[in-house]
């Protein structure tokens, strides 16, 4: 099993990333190969400071970056030899089981349906979000941002992804699916709402359980919760705020303390082909330890695998 990570995406990497490997590698049981792509004259200093063991890692050299401000297909096009460019080009030669980066999103993106493809059958890929519930539990949002506009049978395809996440990813045996809605009744909501209704509701694939409003996201209503990306972006900034808030009026919660995006590590890219986790751009070591679990787990459940058979018919 190996896992590329881009050592220089992000407001804090390399070192971080580098802080990252480090707590990985001692906190994992089985810790699995890690291909670092980067400039190595930045990464190999640090891998000696933190000690990190050369038999367990495998720098590979892109002296190039794309900006955080980049137009992504553009700097895709002209940084071949970025960590990016480089990270896909491994992925989908097979020398990488997974791609993790807190660099562009929108060049990961592009990068990943360019190099990978989606997966037989899905109409768009998707992203998602963790949500923590008051109960303990988690549940998970989708989509978060990368179909602003989406037709029924999106959200329907969404709703499979999902599920397959919360079983094998999250552990929730029968993921319970709701679609996000101004009311709980059938027949509620916008045109998009109302034609996805039925089609959910017809799903031999999922546990739909109807309608879902803002209201019951944090509460134990839904597993999977349903959205287009619009909607499911506001929602994921405002989940981000609540954290920020918190710290800012220091309130102390153990359950505010669970919107830490770092504690999940970064969102992965839902109906591609292989693992492709993307962090957020102020991601610091936990998030990049994280990330890099979280990618083992995919890999180690198989969960492509798994989409890929849900979509074969």
């Amino acid at each position: 099993m190996n896992i590329g990570l881009d050592m220089m995406g992000g407001d804090f990497s390399p070192l971080e990333a580098v802080r990252g490997v480090q707590q990985y590698l001692k906190t994992a049981p089985a810790p699995v190969k890690l291909y670092l792509v980067g400039d190595e004259n930045q990464i190999n200093p640090l891998l000696e400071e933190y000690a990190i063991p050369a038999t367990s890692v495998k720098v590979i050299h892109a002296p190039q970056v794309i900006e955080m401000n980049e137009h992504p297909t553009k700097a895709l096009k002209e940084k071949q030899q970025s960590s990016i460019a480089v990270g896909f080009h491994l992925l989908a030669s097979g020398k990488m089981d997974a791609f993790i980066s807190a660099g562009n999103t929108g060049a990961m993106l592009v990068g990943a349906l360019y190099s990978l493809k989606p997966i037989e059958g899905i109409q768009r890929p998707t992203i998602s979000t963790i949500l923590p519930k008051t109960n303990g539990g988690t549940g998970v949002l989708l989509d978060v941002g990368l179909n602003a506009d989406c037709k029924p049978e999106n959200l329907n395809q969404f709703a499979v992804l999902g599920s397959l996440y919360a079983r094998h990813i999250l552990g929730i045996e029968q993921p319970r699916v709701g679609l996000l809605n101004i009311g709980e009744e059938e027949g509620k909501g916008n045109i998009l709402a109302q034609a996805a209704y039925p089609l959910l509701k017809e799903n031999s694939q999922i546990h739909f359980i109807g309608n879902i409003e803002g209201r019951d996201l944090l509460l134990d209503k839904a597993d999977v919760m349903v959205c287009e990306g619009f909607t499911g972006n506001v929602i994921l900034k405002m989940a981000e705020s609540l954290f920020g808030i918190s710290l800012e009026k220091h309130i102390r919660s153990e359950y505010f303390d669970r919107f830490d995006f770092e504690l999940y590590g970064g969102t992965p890219l839902l109906g591609v082909t292989k693992p492709v986790i993307i962090g957020h751009g102020i991601s610091r070591s936990k998030a990049f330890l994280n990330m890099i679990v979280l990618a083992q787990k995919m890999i180690a459940t198989d969960l492509l695998g798994k989409m890929k058979e849900s979509f074969l018919s």
